[in-house]
């Protein structure tokens, strides 16, 4: 059974599939805040950075998404991801916080 995500969800694991950072930006609020990896990146021009730097040290795929849940605000798509980083494969947990058609927030965890 195949998940469906909301559409700036979905753009944004598109984008980062394809490895776009320009797309992953785009799919962001202007004044967005991203947590992972003990950072945080506040703003679109930050979160391309993060994107750039990331694909620079990292390949890596999410593959279809397993769970989606929303509470509190939040919604969490966990997926399986898998590439040449430390510990992989491993499933990801992405907590977005929505925003009209943009996302305003994301916190990525184990």
């Amino acid at each position: 059974m195949t998940i469906k995500l909301p559409p700036s969800i979905q753009a944004y694991f598109d984008a980062d599939n394809a490895r776009s950072p320009d797309a992953v930006a785009a799919a962001f609020t202007d004044d967005a805040v991203v947590r992972d990896a003990g950072e945080i990146r506040v703003g679109r021009e930050s979160i391309r950075r993060w994107k750039v730097e990331t694909d620079q040290k990292y390949s890596y795929t999410l593959t279809e998404p397993l769970l989606i849940t929303t509470e509190n605000g939040k919604t969490q798509v966990t997926g399986h991801v898998s590439g040449d980083f430390p510990g992989s494969p491993v499933d990801l947990r992405y907590f977005f916080v929505l925003k009209g058609d943009k996302i305003a927030g994301l916190e990525i965890t184990v």
